[in-house]
């Protein structure tokens, strides 16, 4: 005898007219979607040793600078979150503050966006996973494969129901994060190497030269915490679930950064450190974790950082399927697109179409016999990651735009002082980041250019595209962005 949960009754139940499944989502899953994208074991062990380089022993500090950056940003941004409710997330938000031409702009770079940040990363995918299998069992495979498989794994796991993903992403979050904090607990239990020290966070540490090159990594650390919007129509009492989510996952990630950076410059010490990084970038976690746990968890490491890149790539994945969707559901892209499993109630064909461009691009390159993480990885991220923070400091833009027109009981903290400064402080990380772009791509001065103008050329794309609506498809023009009905 078996027992149905009015759940299972719902996912089996057949439905011409399906939904995304509201009320499915606490503050912790979106959490859980939130800090996967952002990966941070693989941030911490793959990109924290070249902050440490660059910027020294101050680098921890960089990555608190870019969460309170950040927090700041929130604030605007999740109260835009109470009066905004359209699934387009971004690009209903700069819609509503600056007009539909730049929404529209910000709509193609939505999609570049997240479709830049997922697809590159299956390039870290094969590559973890080859370093991974080399150094557990010394055998070496090619990077194709695994990308392939990575593809049909995201896309399964983004066919299935929301409550699939989230209860899934939690489970590879908390392996990613308590292998960090597992080498924390060894670090501060035998004092470090030559005991524990603040000097990190010592002014004469914090403001360097080098600092600069760490911020632009470290608000790199933090892409895809502000998809927490994109899931308010399956959110369980959005109004608050939503902008709590945005909070716990920047403060979460912000804290836990700067954190683990300062425990690894422990581990090795303030005067040792730099040396140990610049001799071994790639192995200074796993060097630190050996010496204060052991080989065991060396090894452990190794696992988990190649789910950590699968929860990423899971949780781009989910975001970019409802972006999709909405500009499905809007007219904008094919109607096709807008459909939803009748029993997963998940954007199961958008879900199809994006692992079809993934797997375009990553045999393109392979074609092109291309390295997964120097080319695939890296050229294909950093157009995906400078149209993300456009967005974001063009959302902090429209959020006095859009209040200065409407009737509103909310503080001018809130509506006017925040985003502005936020504004003025990711106008600063953009171009610290493009200033910098040779240290993200390691490429010719030609390339870094292409990769620098893709994310406006997309921008200038979507006002074209405007502009065409509006004169040969005025309806689809005048709903786009539009709020949902009741």
């Amino acid at each position: 005898m078996s027992v149905t949960t009015s759940e299972d009754s719902e996912e089996r139940a057949p439905s011409t007219t399906a939904t995304l499944r509201s009320g499915s989502l606490g503050t912790a899953d979106i959490a859980f979607f939130v800090v996967s994208a952002a990966a941070p074991l693989t941030v911490m062990a793959g990109v924290a040793p070249l902050a440490i380089l660059l910027g020294g022993i101050g680098a921890p500090a960089g990555y608190l600078i870019a969460g309170i950056t950040l927090t700041v940003f929130a604030v605007g941004f999740t109260t835009m979150s109470r009066h905004v409710r359209s699934g387009g997330a971004f690009y209903a938000y700069i819609t509503r503050g600056l007009g539909r031409p730049v929404g529209m702009g910000a709509a193609l770079l939505a999609l570049i966006g997240y479709n830049g940040m997922e697809i590159g990363v299956y390039g870290l995918l094969a590559s973890a996973t080859k370093d991974s299998l080399h150094a557990l069992f010394s055998v070496d495979v090619p990077w194709l494969p695994i990308s392939l498989a990575g593809l049909l794994l995201v896309g399964y796991g983004g066919y299935r129901s929301i409550n699939f993903g989230a209860r899934l992403l939690g489970v590879l979050l908390l392996a990613e994060t308590g292998i960090l904090v597992l080498l924390a607990g060894g670090v501060l239990v035998k004092g470090g190497a030559h005991g524990l020290s603040g000097a990190s966070f010592a002014p004469g540490h914090v403001f360097v030269s080098g600092m600069a090159v760490v911020l632009a990594f470290a608000f790199a650390a933090f892409t895809g915490f502000e998809s927490t919007v994109i899931y308010r129509r399956e959110a369980r009492d959005p109004d608050r679930t939503v902008p709590r989510a945005t909070y716990v996952a920047v403060g979460f990630l912000g804290l836990f950064y700067a954190f683990i950076v300062w425990i690894v410059i422990q581990a090795f010490g303030n005067e040792e450190v730099i040396a140990a990084a610049a001799k071994d970038p790639v192995g200074l976690f796993f060097s630190a974790i050996t010496t204060y746990v052991g080989g065991w968890a060396a090894d452990l490491m190794h696992i988990f950082i190649v789910t950590s890149v699968i929860a990423s790539l899971l949780a781009f994945h989910n975001a970019i399927n409802r972006y999709v969707l909405a500009l499905a559901e809007e007219g904008v892209l094919p109607k096709a697109l807008g459909r939803i499993h009748s029993r997963h109630r998940s954007p199961y064909v958008a879900g199809i179409a994006q692992t079809a461009l993934g797997a375009i691009v990553v045999l393109a390159f392979w074609a092109a016999g291309a390295d997964p993480y120097q080319q695939l990885l890296l050229w294909v991220n950093t157009p995906g990651m400078i149209g993300l923070f456009t967005l974001q400091l063009l959302a902090a833009i429209a959020v006095p735009c859009y209040f200065r027109r409407v009737r509103h009981q909310e503080g001018t903290l809130r509506t006017v002082v925040a985003p502005v400064l936020a504004a003025v402080l990711l106008a600063t990380a953009i171009g610290l980041v493009i200033t910098h772009i040779d240290v993200f791509t390691g490429a010719s001065s030609t390339v870094n250019t292409v990769l620098i103008v893709t994310a406006p050329a997309v921008f200038v794309a979507g006002l074209v595209l405007a502009w065409w609506l509006r004169r040969t498809r005025p309806q689809v023009y005048a709903n786009f962005a539009a709020e949902p009905a009741e």
